[in-house]
């Protein structure tokens, strides 16, 4: 499978970059600037596509030839800064934008399977959420809350084989064990690492027997 990845370069993009690449597969990964050398991807085996996710030119150029689309965009500056001055580096709407930019360009390319990052507590999900991350989403994120659950509207509106992944609170820290994974919207807890999330990432990409599903992903149960 040859697969690309937007977003490649954040904490959960980047490991779905090297599942991806364990797997054996053929991956690309579309970023603005070269990632650090000292990273822990193996980017040499990388194919990089270098642009701006909110050029659709460039977007369809890179997508171009591939059998799976892989996409974790979003900002990834301090939360409480971009709350009260906005995002210095990354446009507010690049998870909606950029996302549909990617779905226009799949369409023109004739390619179907998308896998897309959002966050937990979208959607049918909300209710579930905890007081504080409730809190947290309407004071904090909501710009980008709204962001996403447009972006997600880009999804599931369109025709492409799609799949949601909604992770809930990222944490850095080593794999232990498979995530939990349910389409239900149940979750074993609060916090997934993004280890995790990538490497569900990289199998929902492989897989056809998650189209037009959506799952909730946290860490895996004790």
């Amino acid at each position: 499978m040859k697969a690309i990845v937007f977003g490649a370069t954040g904490g959960s993009g980047r490991a779905a970059v090297s599942w991806l690449l364990s797997a054996g597969h053929e991956v690309s990964a579309f970023v603005r600037k070269p990632p650090p050398a000292a990273d822990d991807v193996a980017w040499d085996r990388v194919r990089l596509a270098f642009g701006d996710v909110m050029d659709p030119d460039q977007v369809r150029a890179a997508v171009a030839g591939h059998d799976a689309v892989v996409v974790a965009l979003g900002i990834s500056e301090n939360p409480f800064l971009v709350r009260m001055r906005g995002p210095a580096h990354t446009p507010m709407t690049v998870r909606s934008a950029g996302t549909r930019n990617v779905v226009n360009a799949m369409r023109a390319e004739g390619i179907e399977r998308l896998v897309v990052q959002t966050t937990y507590g979208l959607g049918d999900t909300r209710e579930r959420l905890r007081f504080v991350d409730k809190a947290l989403f309407d004071l904090v994120l909501k710009p980008q809350i709204d962001d996403t659950e447009q972006q997600e509207a880009v999804v599931t509106q369109s025709d492409l084989a799609w799949t949601l992944i909604r992770p809930v609170h990222l944490v850095d820290a080593p794999e232990t064990a498979l995530p939990h994974a349910s389409c239900a919207g149940d979750i074993a807890n609060f916090s997934v690492s993004r280890q995790s999330v990538g490497r569900y990432l990289a199998h929902a990409a492989a897989t056809s027997d998650l189209s037009q599903r959506t799952v909730a992903l946290s860490g895996a149960a004790p």
